[in-house]
C-alpha cells in the first residue's frame, strides 16, 4: 500500500493544504493520506496561535465526511517540538510493509539538509514535493538515499498567517477554507 503523509500546523487548516493534499493522493496514486498537524515543528518560525486541541479539532471538522483523509494526531499528543524522524519511526512500526511518502512542499527541498537525522529519514520515507507559488522545482543530488516525486497540482497561494489576520480584522474567509473550519473558528472565537 502506498500512504502519504501531510504534516504541519494546519493553525488553520484551508482549501491550500485540501487541495495540495487531493493531488498528492491523486497524482502519486496513493491508498491512504493522512494528515499529520505538529505540535511544534523544528524549523518553524513562531508559535502556534491554536491549541493542538482546536487545530486537531478544525481537522476534524473539515476531514470527517471524507473517506479519502484521516488524521494521525501522535505529534500532538506527544507535545513539544516535533521531529519527523520521530513520528517516521513510529509509522515504519505501525505500517511495516507499506511504501510511506511525507509530503512537503515546494519549499522544502533545499532545507532538508536542516532537518533532524535526514539520513535515517530518506531510509524510512519518500518525498512527495508538491508545486508551490513562487518556488521553482528543486532537485538534491547531496542527500544520499534521498527519494523525491515531484507533484504538479493546483497552485493555491493561500497563508494561514494571513487568514488569522483576516480573521482578526473581521474580514470574510469564505473563499480560502471550508465552511466547517469558518464554523468553529466562529463559535469558538479564535483568532479575535
Amino acid at each position: 500500500m502506498k500512504i502519504g503523509f501531510m504534516g504541519g500546523s494546519f493553525d488553520p487548516v484551508h482549501f491550500g493544504h485540501l487541495a495540495a493534499a487531493q493531488d498528492a493522493l491523486e497524482r502519486i496514486g496513493l491508498d491512504r493520506l493522512f494528515f499529520v498537524p505538529a505540535a511544534q515543528a523544528p524549523l518553524k518560525s513562531g508559535v502556534v496561535q491554536a491549541s493542538g486541541e482546536h487545530r486537531l479539532a478544525m481537522l476534524r471538522a473539515t476531514t470527517d465526511d471524507d473517506a479519502r483523509f484521516e488524521i494521525y494526531d501522535c505529534e500532538l499528543r506527544k507535545g513539544g517540538v516535533s521531529y519527523t524522524i520521530d513520528t517516521v519511526r513510529q509509522l515504519r512500526v505501525q505500517f511495516p510493509d507499506d511504501t510511506l511518502y511525507w509530503i512537503i512542499g515546494a519549499d522544502q527541498p533545499e532545507r532538508l539538509h536542516l532537518w533532524g537525522e535526514i539520513g535515517e529519514l530518506v531510509k524510512l520515507v519518500e518525498f512527495i514535493v508538491l508545486a508551490r507559488p513562487g518556488y521553482a522545482r528543486t532537485e538534491r543530488t547531496d542527500i544520499p538515499g534521498l527519494r523525491m516525486h515531484q507533484c504538479e497540482g493546483h497552485l493555491l497561494s493561500i497563508s494561514s498567517t494571513e487568514l488569522r489576520e483576516r480573521v482578526r480584522q473581521g474580514l470574510p474567509v469564505d473563499f480560502f477554507m471550508p465552511h466547517k473550519t469558518i464554523e468553529y473558528i466562529q463559535k469558538t472565537g479564535l483568532y479575535r
